[in-house]
Protein backbone atom coordinates (compact mmCIF):
# COMPACT_ATOMS: atom_id res chain seq x y z
CA UNK A 1 0.00 0.00 0.00
CA UNK A 2 2.83 2.23 1.06
CA UNK A 3 4.76 1.54 -1.78
CA UNK A 4 1.97 2.10 -4.21
CA UNK A 5 1.11 5.33 -2.53
CA UNK A 6 5.06 6.52 -3.19
CA UNK A 7 4.59 4.98 -7.14
CA UNK A 8 1.63 7.07 -7.34
CA UNK A 9 3.11 10.22 -5.96
CA UNK A 10 5.56 10.19 -8.44
CA UNK A 11 4.43 9.76 -11.34
CA UNK A 12 1.28 11.99 -10.92
CA UNK A 13 3.54 14.75 -8.68
CA UNK A 14 5.71 15.11 -12.33
CA UNK A 15 2.47 15.36 -14.52
CA UNK A 16 2.81 19.52 -14.96
CA UNK A 17 4.46 22.19 -15.65
CA UNK A 18 6.93 23.06 -13.00
CA UNK A 19 6.83 26.53 -11.75
CA UNK A 20 9.73 28.66 -11.35
CA UNK A 21 10.88 30.68 -8.21
CA UNK A 22 12.10 33.40 -11.11
CA UNK A 23 9.64 35.67 -12.57
CA UNK A 24 9.73 38.28 -14.84
CA UNK A 25 9.48 41.56 -13.56
CA UNK A 26 9.59 43.82 -16.82
CA UNK A 27 11.18 44.54 -20.61
CA UNK A 28 13.13 47.12 -22.56
CA UNK A 29 11.07 47.27 -24.65
CA UNK A 30 7.95 46.72 -23.18
CA UNK A 31 5.88 44.12 -24.39
CA UNK A 32 3.31 45.52 -27.18
CA UNK A 33 4.88 48.97 -27.37
CA UNK A 34 5.57 50.67 -30.87
CA UNK A 35 8.99 52.50 -30.99
CA UNK A 36 9.94 55.31 -33.54
CA UNK A 37 13.40 54.04 -34.05
CA UNK A 38 15.25 50.68 -32.95
CA UNK A 39 16.38 49.88 -29.81
CA UNK A 40 20.41 48.57 -29.39
CA UNK A 41 19.44 46.54 -26.81
CA UNK A 42 16.54 44.05 -25.29
CA UNK A 43 16.78 43.53 -21.26
CA UNK A 44 15.09 41.68 -19.45
CA UNK A 45 15.09 42.15 -15.53
CA UNK A 46 13.50 39.60 -13.24
CA UNK A 47 12.27 39.20 -9.33
CA UNK A 48 15.46 37.23 -8.50
CA UNK A 49 19.24 36.38 -10.33
CA UNK A 50 18.90 34.21 -13.46
CA UNK A 51 21.49 32.06 -14.91
CA UNK A 52 21.54 32.10 -19.11
CA UNK A 53 21.60 29.37 -21.50
CA UNK A 54 23.03 29.29 -24.86
CA UNK A 55 19.82 30.11 -26.87
CA UNK A 56 18.03 32.09 -24.09
CA UNK A 57 16.90 34.65 -26.94
CA UNK A 58 15.22 33.87 -30.18
CA UNK A 59 14.42 37.19 -31.64
CA UNK A 60 12.52 36.59 -35.14
CA UNK A 61 11.66 39.78 -37.75
CA UNK A 62 8.33 40.75 -39.17
CA UNK A 63 8.91 38.01 -42.09
CA UNK A 64 9.46 35.38 -39.64
CA UNK A 65 12.84 34.85 -40.21
CA UNK A 66 15.14 34.96 -36.80
CA UNK A 67 17.65 37.46 -36.70
CA UNK A 68 21.77 36.82 -35.43
CA UNK A 69 21.89 38.47 -32.08
CA UNK A 70 25.26 38.33 -29.41
CA UNK A 71 25.26 35.94 -27.03
CA UNK A 72 23.11 36.69 -23.78
CA UNK A 73 24.57 38.44 -20.70
CA UNK A 74 23.56 40.69 -17.83
CA UNK A 75 22.87 43.86 -17.88
CA UNK A 76 24.13 46.72 -15.45
CA UNK A 77 21.42 45.70 -13.66
CA UNK A 78 23.05 42.93 -12.12
CA UNK A 79 22.95 39.12 -12.48
CA UNK A 80 18.86 39.59 -11.98
CA UNK A 81 18.95 40.57 -15.73
CA UNK A 82 19.54 39.19 -19.40
CA UNK A 83 20.22 41.51 -22.30
CA UNK A 84 21.14 40.61 -25.42
CA UNK A 85 22.37 42.84 -28.45
CA UNK A 86 20.57 43.44 -31.65
CA UNK A 87 21.61 44.45 -35.58
CA UNK A 88 22.80 48.19 -36.46
CA UNK A 89 19.73 48.11 -38.55
CA UNK A 90 15.83 46.71 -38.23
CA UNK A 91 13.14 46.98 -40.90
CA UNK A 92 9.91 48.49 -39.65
CA UNK A 93 7.36 45.87 -38.65
CA UNK A 94 6.76 43.54 -35.23
CA UNK A 95 9.53 41.48 -33.71
CA UNK A 96 9.11 38.74 -31.16
CA UNK A 97 11.52 37.94 -28.35
CA UNK A 98 11.23 34.47 -26.90
CA UNK A 99 13.45 33.88 -23.96
CA UNK A 100 14.23 31.02 -21.71
CA UNK A 101 16.40 31.49 -18.37
CA UNK A 102 17.26 29.04 -15.38
CA UNK A 103 16.22 30.26 -12.09
CA UNK A 104 18.49 30.98 -8.97
CA UNK A 105 16.84 28.01 -7.35
CA UNK A 106 17.70 25.82 -10.21
CA UNK A 107 14.29 25.65 -12.71
CA UNK A 108 14.05 27.27 -16.00
CA UNK A 109 11.81 30.05 -16.86
CA UNK A 110 10.37 31.06 -20.71
CA UNK A 111 8.37 32.90 -22.59
CA UNK A 112 7.81 35.54 -24.99
CA UNK A 113 6.58 39.56 -25.91
CA UNK A 114 6.22 41.63 -29.02
CA UNK A 115 7.37 44.78 -29.90
CA UNK A 116 7.13 46.98 -33.09
CA UNK A 117 9.28 49.15 -35.01
CA UNK A 118 7.91 52.03 -36.65
CA UNK A 119 4.34 50.26 -36.93
CA UNK A 120 2.98 47.07 -36.06
CA UNK A 121 2.83 44.19 -38.79
CA UNK A 122 -0.76 43.45 -40.38
CA UNK A 123 0.39 39.80 -38.69
CA UNK A 124 2.51 38.86 -36.00
CA UNK A 125 4.83 36.17 -36.05
CA UNK A 126 4.57 34.56 -32.48
CA UNK A 127 5.77 31.51 -31.99
CA UNK A 128 5.31 28.58 -29.70
CA UNK A 129 7.38 28.96 -26.38
CA UNK A 130 5.78 25.24 -25.16
CA UNK A 131 6.33 23.74 -21.83
CA UNK A 132 8.99 25.28 -19.70
CA UNK A 133 10.65 21.40 -19.82
CA UNK A 134 9.88 18.89 -22.17
CA UNK A 135 6.87 16.55 -20.72
CA UNK A 136 8.95 13.27 -20.62
CA UNK A 137 12.21 15.19 -19.04
CA UNK A 138 10.49 16.77 -16.89
CA UNK A 139 8.40 13.44 -15.54
CA UNK A 140 11.98 12.23 -15.63
CA UNK A 141 13.49 15.16 -13.88
CA UNK A 142 10.82 15.34 -11.23
CA UNK A 143 11.07 11.85 -10.18
CA UNK A 144 14.65 11.60 -9.47
CA UNK A 145 14.31 14.54 -7.12
CA UNK A 146 11.82 12.85 -5.22
CA UNK A 147 13.84 9.61 -5.05
CA UNK A 148 16.77 12.15 -3.93
CA UNK A 149 15.03 13.42 -0.86
CA UNK A 150 13.61 9.93 0.04
CA UNK A 151 16.98 8.61 -0.05
CA UNK A 152 18.67 11.18 2.01
CA UNK A 153 15.85 11.01 4.79
CA UNK A 154 16.98 6.70 4.65
CA UNK A 155 20.53 7.63 4.53
CA UNK A 156 20.75 9.98 7.41
CA UNK A 157 17.89 8.84 9.61
CA UNK A 158 19.08 5.16 9.18
CA UNK A 159 22.68 5.92 10.51
CA UNK A 160 21.33 8.46 13.06
CA UNK A 161 19.13 5.66 14.47
CA UNK A 162 21.48 3.21 14.81
CA UNK A 163 24.30 5.47 16.47
CA UNK A 164 21.92 7.04 18.87
CA UNK A 165 18.97 4.72 19.77
CA UNK A 166 21.79 1.39 19.65
CA UNK A 167 19.64 -1.10 18.36
CA UNK A 168 20.56 -4.94 19.84
CA UNK A 169 20.81 -6.00 16.48
CA UNK A 170 21.86 -3.18 13.90
CA UNK A 171 22.19 -5.71 11.24
CA UNK A 172 18.45 -5.99 10.42
CA UNK A 173 19.52 -2.25 9.05
CA UNK A 174 22.15 -2.88 6.70
CA UNK A 175 19.82 -3.20 3.71
CA UNK A 176 18.14 -0.41 4.44
CA UNK A 177 21.47 1.86 4.87
CA UNK A 178 22.75 0.46 1.63
CA UNK A 179 19.60 1.24 -0.35
CA UNK A 180 19.66 5.00 1.15
CA UNK A 181 23.43 5.42 -0.23
CA UNK A 182 22.96 3.76 -3.39
CA UNK A 183 19.24 5.64 -4.09
CA UNK A 184 20.95 9.18 -3.65
CA UNK A 185 23.82 8.26 -5.73
CA UNK A 186 21.99 7.12 -8.47
CA UNK A 187 19.36 9.62 -8.21
CA UNK A 188 22.18 12.29 -7.90
CA UNK A 189 23.49 10.36 -11.07
CA UNK A 190 20.42 10.91 -13.19
CA UNK A 191 19.92 13.97 -12.53
CA UNK A 192 23.09 15.59 -13.13
CA UNK A 193 22.84 13.97 -16.74
CA UNK A 194 19.49 15.10 -17.37
CA UNK A 195 20.26 18.67 -15.80
CA UNK A 196 21.17 20.02 -19.19
CA UNK A 197 18.14 18.74 -21.28
CA UNK A 198 15.78 20.06 -17.83
CA UNK A 199 17.20 23.26 -18.75
CA UNK A 200 16.98 23.77 -22.55
CA UNK A 201 13.30 22.24 -22.23
CA UNK A 202 14.86 19.72 -24.66
CA UNK A 203 13.88 15.94 -24.76
CA UNK A 204 15.68 12.91 -22.64
CA UNK A 205 18.07 12.04 -25.81
CA UNK A 206 19.81 15.48 -25.27
CA UNK A 207 21.42 14.59 -22.27
CA UNK A 208 24.05 12.53 -24.48
CA UNK A 209 25.38 15.82 -25.62
CA UNK A 210 29.16 16.60 -24.24
CA UNK A 211 28.62 20.17 -24.56
CA UNK A 212 26.03 20.24 -23.07
CA UNK A 213 27.16 18.65 -20.37
CA UNK A 214 30.29 20.67 -19.91
CA UNK A 215 28.11 23.57 -19.47
CA UNK A 216 25.86 22.03 -16.90
CA UNK A 217 29.00 21.39 -15.05
CA UNK A 218 29.47 25.44 -14.92
CA UNK A 219 26.55 25.97 -13.26
CA UNK A 220 25.93 26.54 -9.52
CA UNK A 221 23.00 23.19 -9.37
CA UNK A 222 25.40 21.16 -11.44
CA UNK A 223 28.26 22.24 -8.93
CA UNK A 224 25.77 21.50 -6.45
CA UNK A 225 25.65 17.93 -7.84
CA UNK A 226 29.15 16.88 -8.36
CA UNK A 227 30.01 18.24 -4.73
CA UNK A 228 26.60 15.76 -3.11
CA UNK A 229 28.78 13.01 -5.35
CA UNK A 230 31.62 13.97 -3.86
CA UNK A 231 30.44 13.81 -0.43
CA UNK A 232 28.42 10.29 -1.42
CA UNK A 233 31.87 8.55 -2.30
CA UNK A 234 33.53 10.03 1.57
CA UNK A 235 30.21 8.88 3.13
CA UNK A 236 30.71 5.35 1.37
CA UNK A 237 33.96 4.83 4.36
CA UNK A 238 31.40 6.04 6.81
CA UNK A 239 28.85 3.25 5.88
CA UNK A 240 31.24 0.65 6.16
CA UNK A 241 32.74 1.68 9.02
CA UNK A 242 29.16 1.84 10.82
CA UNK A 243 28.48 -1.71 9.61
CA UNK A 244 31.44 -2.97 10.70
CA UNK A 245 31.34 -2.06 14.37
CA UNK A 246 28.17 -4.22 14.54
CA UNK A 247 26.48 -3.23 18.16
CA UNK A 248 29.82 -1.04 19.13
CA UNK A 249 29.17 2.76 19.52
CA UNK A 250 31.12 5.04 17.11
CA UNK A 251 34.36 7.12 18.31
CA UNK A 252 33.41 10.67 18.82
CA UNK A 253 35.53 11.33 15.89
CA UNK A 254 33.55 9.63 13.26
CA UNK A 255 30.51 10.68 14.66
CA UNK A 256 31.62 14.26 14.05
CA UNK A 257 32.79 13.49 11.03
CA UNK A 258 28.99 11.93 10.27
CA UNK A 259 27.26 14.84 11.32
CA UNK A 260 29.81 17.00 8.80
CA UNK A 261 28.86 14.81 6.11
CA UNK A 262 24.94 15.11 6.89
CA UNK A 263 25.49 19.00 6.74
CA UNK A 264 27.31 18.93 3.93
CA UNK A 265 24.60 16.98 1.83
CA UNK A 266 21.71 18.94 2.99
CA UNK A 267 23.69 22.03 1.97
CA UNK A 268 23.50 20.35 -1.53
CA UNK A 269 19.95 21.29 -1.71
CA UNK A 270 19.99 24.57 0.10
CA UNK A 271 22.33 25.67 -2.41
CA UNK A 272 20.60 24.91 -5.20
CA UNK A 273 16.81 25.59 -4.33
CA UNK A 274 14.49 28.57 -2.66
CA UNK A 275 16.67 29.51 0.17
CA UNK A 276 19.54 30.57 -2.41
CA UNK A 277 17.34 33.10 -3.81
CA UNK A 278 15.69 35.91 -2.12
CA UNK A 279 15.24 37.86 0.84
CA UNK A 280 17.84 36.77 3.71
CA UNK A 281 19.58 34.48 2.19
CA UNK A 282 21.94 33.58 4.85
CA UNK A 283 19.31 32.70 7.11
CA UNK A 284 16.90 30.91 4.93
CA UNK A 285 20.36 28.73 4.02
CA UNK A 286 20.91 27.85 7.54
CA UNK A 287 16.82 27.30 7.87
CA UNK A 288 16.98 25.16 4.56
CA UNK A 289 19.65 22.96 6.11
CA UNK A 290 17.88 22.22 9.43
CA UNK A 291 15.10 21.35 7.84
CA UNK A 292 16.49 18.64 5.35
CA UNK A 293 18.33 17.20 8.51
CA UNK A 294 15.52 17.38 10.65
CA UNK A 295 13.46 15.46 8.40
CA UNK A 296 15.62 13.08 7.88
CA UNK A 297 16.20 12.69 11.49
CA UNK A 298 12.74 11.66 11.86
CA UNK A 299 11.07 10.59 8.74
CA UNK A 300 14.37 7.89 8.16
CA UNK A 301 14.49 6.99 11.94
CA UNK A 302 10.62 6.10 11.31
CA UNK A 303 11.67 3.79 8.54
CA UNK A 304 14.47 1.95 10.45
CA UNK A 305 11.87 1.48 13.73
CA UNK A 306 9.39 0.20 11.59
CA UNK A 307 11.83 -2.45 10.11
CA UNK A 308 13.14 -3.57 13.03
CA UNK A 309 9.25 -3.78 14.64
CA UNK A 310 8.73 -5.71 11.74
CA UNK A 311 11.61 -7.66 11.92
CA UNK A 312 12.29 -8.49 15.30
CA UNK A 313 9.52 -6.97 17.62
CA UNK A 314 10.65 -8.93 20.48
CA UNK A 315 14.03 -7.84 20.39
CA UNK A 316 14.11 -4.34 20.26
CA UNK A 317 14.35 -2.83 23.92
CA UNK A 318 11.64 -0.13 25.28
CA UNK A 319 14.36 2.13 25.97
CA UNK A 320 15.77 2.63 22.25
CA UNK A 321 12.35 3.09 21.40
CA UNK A 322 11.86 5.84 24.04
CA UNK A 323 15.96 7.25 22.74
CA UNK A 324 14.10 7.62 19.22
CA UNK A 325 11.08 9.57 20.57
CA UNK A 326 13.06 11.91 22.53
CA UNK A 327 15.07 12.22 19.13
CA UNK A 328 11.74 12.67 17.06
CA UNK A 329 10.34 15.36 19.24
CA UNK A 330 13.56 17.27 18.94
CA UNK A 331 13.46 17.20 15.26
CA UNK A 332 9.28 17.78 15.03
CA UNK A 333 10.12 21.03 16.89
CA UNK A 334 13.17 21.98 14.42
CA UNK A 335 10.59 21.12 11.59
CA UNK A 336 7.72 23.03 13.09
CA UNK A 337 10.49 26.45 13.62
CA UNK A 338 11.58 26.05 10.47
CA UNK A 339 8.49 25.92 8.39
CA UNK A 340 7.16 28.68 9.68
CA UNK A 341 9.80 30.59 8.06
CA UNK A 342 10.27 29.53 5.28
CA UNK A 343 6.66 29.94 4.50
CA UNK A 344 6.53 33.47 5.80
CA UNK A 345 9.51 34.23 3.51
CA UNK A 346 7.75 32.19 0.76
CA UNK A 347 4.42 33.74 1.36
CA UNK A 348 5.26 37.62 2.33
CA UNK A 349 1.07 38.43 2.88
CA UNK A 350 -1.57 36.23 3.95
CA UNK A 351 -3.80 36.80 0.40
CA UNK A 352 -0.97 34.23 -1.05
CA UNK A 353 -2.27 31.48 1.08
CA UNK A 354 -5.66 31.68 -1.18
CA UNK A 355 -4.46 33.44 -3.99
CA UNK A 356 -1.69 31.72 -4.99
CA UNK A 357 -0.29 27.93 -6.10
CA UNK A 358 2.11 27.83 -3.56
CA UNK A 359 0.06 29.31 -0.83
CA UNK A 360 -2.81 26.59 -1.95
CA UNK A 361 0.11 23.82 -1.66
CA UNK A 362 1.71 24.89 1.74
CA UNK A 363 -1.99 24.73 2.95
CA UNK A 364 -1.78 21.05 2.08
CA UNK A 365 1.24 20.14 3.58
CA UNK A 366 0.19 21.85 6.83
CA UNK A 367 -3.03 19.72 6.78
CA UNK A 368 -0.78 16.40 6.24
CA UNK A 369 1.74 17.67 8.54
CA UNK A 370 -1.25 17.98 11.31
CA UNK A 371 -1.65 14.17 10.39
CA UNK A 372 1.66 13.75 10.86
CA UNK A 373 1.42 15.07 14.23
CA UNK A 374 -1.67 13.17 15.31
CA UNK A 375 0.14 9.52 14.32
CA UNK A 376 3.40 11.18 16.17
CA UNK A 377 1.30 11.68 19.37
CA UNK A 378 -0.37 8.20 19.27
CA UNK A 379 3.24 6.41 18.64
CA UNK A 380 4.58 8.43 21.65
CA UNK A 381 1.51 7.12 23.62
CA UNK A 382 2.37 3.84 22.81
CA UNK A 383 6.04 4.17 23.60
CA UNK A 384 5.55 5.51 27.01
CA UNK A 385 2.91 2.41 27.88
CA UNK A 386 6.13 0.10 26.70
CA UNK A 387 8.48 2.12 29.13
CA UNK A 388 6.47 1.29 31.95
CA UNK A 389 5.66 -2.36 30.72
CA UNK A 390 9.68 -2.91 30.70
CA UNK A 391 10.29 -0.61 33.62
CA UNK A 392 8.14 -2.54 36.08
CA UNK A 393 9.42 -5.93 34.39
CA UNK A 394 12.97 -4.66 35.47
CA UNK A 395 11.78 -4.08 39.44
CA UNK A 396 10.69 -7.12 39.57
CA UNK A 397 13.29 -9.01 38.26
CA UNK A 398 15.32 -6.55 40.47
CA UNK A 399 12.87 -7.69 43.40
CA UNK A 400 13.44 -11.42 42.69
CA UNK A 401 17.27 -10.93 42.55
CA UNK A 402 16.98 -9.14 46.08
CA UNK A 403 15.45 -12.86 47.94
CA UNK A 404 17.72 -14.46 50.48
CA UNK A 405 18.65 -17.96 48.85
CA UNK A 406 17.35 -19.70 52.15
CA UNK A 407 13.84 -18.57 51.33
CA UNK A 408 14.18 -19.63 47.89
CA UNK A 409 15.42 -22.98 48.67
CA UNK A 410 12.57 -23.47 51.31
CA UNK A 411 10.45 -23.55 48.03
CA UNK A 412 12.60 -26.22 45.89
CA UNK A 413 11.88 -29.68 46.83
CA UNK A 414 14.86 -31.81 47.56
CA UNK A 415 15.76 -34.36 45.71
CA UNK A 416 15.74 -38.03 47.65
CA UNK A 417 18.83 -39.59 48.12
CA UNK A 418 20.63 -37.10 46.68
CA UNK A 419 22.27 -32.95 47.15
CA UNK A 420 19.73 -30.53 46.78
CA UNK A 421 18.78 -29.10 43.66
CA UNK A 422 19.77 -25.98 42.62
CA UNK A 423 17.03 -22.99 42.55
CA UNK A 424 15.98 -22.58 39.43
CA UNK A 425 15.10 -18.74 38.66
CA UNK A 426 11.80 -17.21 37.52
CA UNK A 427 12.15 -16.39 33.71
CA UNK A 428 11.90 -12.09 33.07
CA UNK A 429 9.29 -11.37 30.54
CA UNK A 430 7.61 -8.06 30.03
CA UNK A 431 4.07 -9.25 30.53
CA UNK A 432 1.26 -10.18 28.53
CA UNK A 433 0.59 -6.60 27.66
CA UNK A 434 3.73 -5.55 25.45
CA UNK A 435 3.22 -7.60 22.23
CA UNK A 436 0.13 -5.61 21.72
CA UNK A 437 1.99 -2.32 22.33
CA UNK A 438 4.70 -3.12 20.30
CA UNK A 439 1.83 -4.50 17.57
CA UNK A 440 0.17 -0.74 18.30
CA UNK A 441 3.41 1.09 18.09
CA UNK A 442 4.23 -0.79 14.77
CA UNK A 443 0.67 0.37 13.46
CA UNK A 444 0.94 3.99 14.51
CA UNK A 445 4.68 3.78 13.38
CA UNK A 446 3.80 3.08 9.57
CA UNK A 447 1.20 5.62 9.80
CA UNK A 448 3.47 8.05 10.49
CA UNK A 449 5.95 6.42 7.61
CA UNK A 450 2.96 6.66 4.79
CA UNK A 451 1.97 10.08 5.86
CA UNK A 452 5.75 11.35 6.26
CA UNK A 453 6.01 10.49 2.17
CA UNK A 454 3.32 12.42 1.06
CA UNK A 455 4.40 15.56 3.93
CA UNK A 456 7.97 14.62 1.70
CA UNK A 457 6.22 14.66 -1.79
CA UNK A 458 4.58 18.21 -1.21
CA UNK A 459 7.77 19.44 0.17
CA UNK A 460 9.25 18.46 -2.90
CA UNK A 461 7.10 20.42 -5.12
CA UNK A 462 6.75 23.39 -3.10
CA UNK A 463 10.86 23.45 -3.61
CA UNK A 464 9.65 23.91 -7.74
CA UNK A 465 6.56 26.24 -7.18
CA UNK A 466 6.60 30.62 -7.74
CA UNK A 467 6.77 31.40 -3.67
CA UNK A 468 3.44 33.82 -3.39
CA UNK A 469 5.88 36.30 -2.58
CA UNK A 470 7.73 36.52 -6.24
CA UNK A 471 4.73 36.61 -7.40
CA UNK A 472 3.74 39.45 -6.14
CA UNK A 473 7.01 41.10 -6.69
CA UNK A 474 5.81 40.35 -10.36
CA UNK A 475 2.58 41.30 -10.35
CA UNK A 476 3.61 45.21 -9.02
CA UNK A 477 5.28 45.48 -12.83
CA UNK A 478 1.20 45.67 -13.89
CA UNK A 479 -0.19 43.04 -16.39
CA UNK A 480 2.28 43.94 -19.17
CA UNK A 481 5.43 42.80 -17.92
CA UNK A 482 6.17 40.18 -20.65
CA UNK A 483 5.11 36.44 -21.01
CA UNK A 484 2.89 34.87 -23.64
CA UNK A 485 1.26 37.38 -25.90
CA UNK A 486 -1.94 37.45 -24.98
CA UNK A 487 -3.34 36.45 -28.64
CA UNK A 488 -3.82 32.85 -29.39
CA UNK A 489 -1.33 31.23 -32.04
CA UNK A 490 -2.46 28.00 -33.79
CA UNK A 491 0.08 26.26 -36.88
CA UNK A 492 -1.82 23.86 -38.81
CA UNK A 493 0.15 21.56 -40.69
CA UNK A 494 -1.07 20.42 -44.19
CA UNK A 495 -0.15 18.24 -46.87
CA UNK A 496 -2.31 17.78 -50.16
CA UNK A 497 -2.00 17.62 -53.95
CA UNK A 498 2.20 17.44 -53.98
CA UNK A 499 1.88 20.68 -51.63
CA UNK A 500 2.88 20.46 -48.35
CA UNK A 501 3.60 23.20 -45.50
CA UNK A 502 1.02 24.84 -42.36
CA UNK A 503 -1.03 27.81 -41.25
CA UNK A 504 -0.60 30.06 -38.84
CA UNK A 505 -3.64 31.31 -37.43
CA UNK A 506 -3.66 34.55 -34.81
CA UNK A 507 -6.66 34.65 -32.65
CA UNK A 508 -6.49 38.29 -31.05
CA UNK A 509 -7.14 38.73 -28.08
CA UNK A 510 -8.17 34.98 -28.04
CA UNK A 511 -11.05 35.92 -25.75
CA UNK A 512 -14.93 35.84 -25.73
CA UNK A 513 -16.41 38.72 -27.53
CA UNK A 514 -14.70 39.76 -31.22
CA UNK A 515 -11.81 39.04 -32.42
CA UNK A 516 -9.46 39.43 -35.45
CA UNK A 517 -8.06 36.81 -37.43
CA UNK A 518 -5.17 36.46 -39.12
CA UNK A 519 -3.39 33.62 -41.44
CA UNK A 520 -0.41 32.94 -42.54
CA UNK A 521 0.21 30.35 -45.30
CA UNK A 522 4.14 28.95 -44.69
CA UNK A 523 6.30 26.21 -47.49
CA UNK A 524 7.87 23.96 -46.77
CA UNK A 525 10.81 25.66 -46.65
CA UNK A 526 9.67 28.24 -44.59
CA UNK A 527 9.01 30.96 -47.45
CA UNK A 528 5.49 32.24 -48.06
CA UNK A 529 2.80 30.44 -49.69
CA UNK A 530 -0.09 31.31 -51.44
CA UNK A 531 -3.34 29.51 -51.90
CA UNK A 532 -6.74 30.29 -54.07
CA UNK A 533 -9.16 29.73 -50.74
CA UNK A 534 -8.71 29.21 -47.07
CA UNK A 535 -11.47 29.04 -45.32
CA UNK A 536 -12.15 29.12 -40.92
CA UNK A 537 -15.01 28.16 -39.34
CA UNK A 538 -15.50 27.43 -34.87
CA UNK A 539 -17.94 24.68 -33.24
CA UNK A 540 -17.90 24.97 -29.63
CA UNK A 541 -19.62 20.78 -29.54
CA UNK A 542 -20.27 21.62 -25.13
CA UNK A 543 -22.49 23.75 -25.99
CA UNK A 544 -23.81 22.90 -29.37
CA UNK A 545 -22.89 25.83 -30.88
CA UNK A 546 -21.63 26.77 -34.53
CA UNK A 547 -19.95 26.09 -36.59
CA UNK A 548 -19.12 29.76 -36.87
CA UNK A 549 -17.76 30.81 -40.25
CA UNK A 550 -14.42 33.18 -39.94
CA UNK A 551 -15.32 34.80 -43.33
CA UNK A 552 -11.64 35.23 -44.04
CA UNK A 553 -10.80 37.41 -46.79
CA UNK A 554 -7.61 37.28 -48.71
CA UNK A 555 -5.60 40.79 -47.82
CA UNK A 556 -2.79 40.23 -49.99
CA UNK A 557 0.13 38.23 -48.14
CA UNK A 558 -2.17 36.41 -45.28
CA UNK A 559 -5.84 36.46 -44.97
CA UNK A 560 -7.57 37.66 -42.46
CA UNK A 561 -10.97 39.34 -40.82
CA UNK A 562 -12.03 41.94 -37.72
CA UNK A 563 -15.44 40.67 -37.37
CA UNK A 564 -15.14 37.16 -35.82
CA UNK A 565 -17.32 36.90 -32.85
CA UNK A 566 -17.42 34.12 -30.14
CA UNK A 567 -19.86 34.09 -27.43
CA UNK A 568 -19.06 31.72 -24.73
CA UNK A 569 -15.04 30.64 -23.49
CA UNK A 570 -14.35 26.81 -24.01
CA UNK A 571 -12.34 24.08 -25.73
CA UNK A 572 -13.43 25.45 -29.83
CA UNK A 573 -12.91 23.23 -32.41
CA UNK A 574 -11.26 24.61 -35.40
CA UNK A 575 -11.66 23.59 -38.87
CA UNK A 576 -9.60 25.15 -41.50
CA UNK A 577 -10.05 24.53 -44.93
CA UNK A 578 -7.16 24.90 -47.57
CA UNK A 579 -7.54 24.57 -51.53
CA UNK A 580 -4.22 24.33 -53.17
CA UNK A 581 -6.07 23.73 -56.49
CA UNK A 582 -9.29 23.11 -58.45
CA UNK A 583 -8.90 19.73 -57.22
CA UNK A 584 -6.82 19.08 -54.07
CA UNK A 585 -8.13 20.56 -50.65
CA UNK A 586 -8.02 19.61 -47.32
CA UNK A 587 -9.53 20.18 -43.87
CA UNK A 588 -7.70 20.07 -40.76
CA UNK A 589 -9.16 20.62 -37.11
CA UNK A 590 -7.62 22.44 -34.14
CA UNK A 591 -8.90 22.51 -30.62
CA UNK A 592 -8.30 26.14 -29.22
CA UNK A 593 -9.03 27.67 -25.89
CA UNK A 594 -10.73 30.66 -25.59
CA UNK A 595 -10.69 32.16 -22.59
CA UNK A 596 -13.61 34.64 -20.52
Amino acid sequence: MLLGTVLVLLLFGGAGAASAHAALRSTDPGDGTVLKSAPRDITLTFTESVGLLDDSFRVLAPDGKRLKVTDAGHGPGGSDTARVSLPAELAQGTYTVAWRVVSADSHPVSGAFTFSVGKPSPATVIPDTGPTEDPATESLFNMGRYLAYLAVALLIGTAVFRTACRPPEPFRLNRLLWAGWGTLLGSTVFLLVLRAPYESGAGPTAAFSLKAFERTLGTRPGEALLVRLALLLVAWFFVVRLLRLGEERLSRAWQAAGGALAVGLALTWAAAEHASAGIQVPVAMTSAVLHVLAMSVWLGGLAALLTLLHRAPSQLPAAGVARFSRLAFASVTVLVATGVYQSWRGLGSWEAVTGTTYGHLLVLKLLAVTLLLAAARLSRQWTGRLVTVAAKTESKSAVREKVPEPAVRERVPERVGGPPSAPEPAPVTAGPAAPAYRHGLRRSVLAEVAVGVVVLVLSTVLSGTLPGRAQADAAEAGPATGGLPAASVTDVPFAVGGATGKVQITLDPGRTGDNSVQAIVYAADGGLATVPELRLSFTLPAKEIGPIDAGLKNKGGYWGTNDLTLPLAGDWRMKATIRVSDVDQISVTKTVRIVG
